[in-house]
């Protein structure tokens, strides 16, 4: 910011001794001054300079990962003698893997985007399934304990049983590949939203439930106006623990049935040792995995209500 000073003329008292050059009427003059705080000039500065640090701490130390990764994976390729392929020949081949991910070849030889809708697909579908069961299982659990107490111990007794061992069960009555693998994603996703669901539930203030007993409200306004909003952040991770646990089951469970799908395609590929193949379809995997997981993040924060501190 910058004012002007103006210089006014002396009176004839004050003018008297001094020369006559000096006691000429001068003319007003605007001299320029600078009067911005240093602290407020600075500011902008300061400000650029926080946000580029901040800048280098998102992106330098994922950069540094990633690049660890590259020199191991590199070092490997090289100890293997070029039987393991290294970043630059696994790249190539991503880029023709890529450049038509589509194509489809008969029912055994599909691209790599075929594949991906495949499983999930089949994800969705076994999802889906055990959401619609287990979600009001958790609230019927969680409210009445009752239940609770004679649900626990199957669901502890059944919790801990690897996915792929109920495998053989869903191929023995379903007759079918594909349904075999969606009852397999339905059985070892539906136990993570059972129990986060019903914990949620069991951890509503008391006095959310005496407030409903004063108003003599219903069964289902006690579920509707009370227990869906303060259980949905605990439902939502259970949502999202069960995603991460399908996407994981799907693989190894399209491995053993066989058909379209990305697991199947990481085995198709072994059988063809196009380890470049393996390598692509793991990135594919963890990407996909890593999308899901964020979406289910994003959207359960938007339902997480945090306390204001005054």
């Amino acid at each position: 910011m910058v004012a002007a000073v103006f210089h006014l003329p002396l009176d004839a008292d004050t003018r008297t001794d001094m020369p006559a050059a000096a006691s000429a009427k001068p003319s007003l003059k605007a001299v320029p001054v600078d009067t911005t705080p240093p602290a407020a000039a600075a500011a902008p500065a300061q400000k650029a300079a926080r946000d580029f640090s901040g800048l280098w701490l998102r992106v330098l130390p994922p950069a540094m990962g990633f690049g660890l990764l590259l020199l191991i994976w590199e070092a490997v390729s090289l100890q293997s003698g070029g039987s393991f392929p290294g970043p630059a020949e696994t790249w190539k081949q991503a880029v023709t893997v890529f450049s038509d991910p589509f194509y489809s070849n008969g029912p055994n030889d599909q691209g790599v985007g075929w594949n991906v809708l495949s499983s999930l697909q089949r994800v969705a579908l076994g999802f889906g399934l055990a959401a619609l069961v287990g979600i009001p299982a958790g609230f019927a659990i969680g409210r009445f304990p009752f239940l609770s107490r004679m649900f626990n111990p199957l669901i502890s007794l059944l919790r801990p049983v690897s996915p792929l061992a109920w495998l053989p069960i869903g191929l023995l009555v379903f007759k079918g590949a594909n349904p075999a693998a969606i009852w397999t994603i339905f059985i070892c996703s539906i136990w993570p939203m059972v129990i986060n669901t019903a914990v949620g539930v069991q951890r509503v203030p008391s006095d959310y439930m005496n407030v409903a007993r004063v108003l003599n409200l219903s069964e289902w306004k006690i579920v509707t106006r009370i227990l869906f909003p303060a259980v949905l952040p605990y439902m939502l991770t259970g949502v999202r623990l069960a995603v991460g646990t399908a996407w994981l089951v799907i693989v190894a469970a399209e491995m053993l049935t066989g058909g379209v799908g990305i697991g199947f395609w990481v085995w198709d590929e072994w059988n063809n040792l196009n380890v470049k193949n393996i390598i692509i379809a793991i990135f594919v995997i963890g990407i996909v995995g890593l999308v899901l997981e964020y979406a289910l993040i994003k959207l359960a924060s938007a339902f997480t209500f945090e306390e204001v501190k005054s």
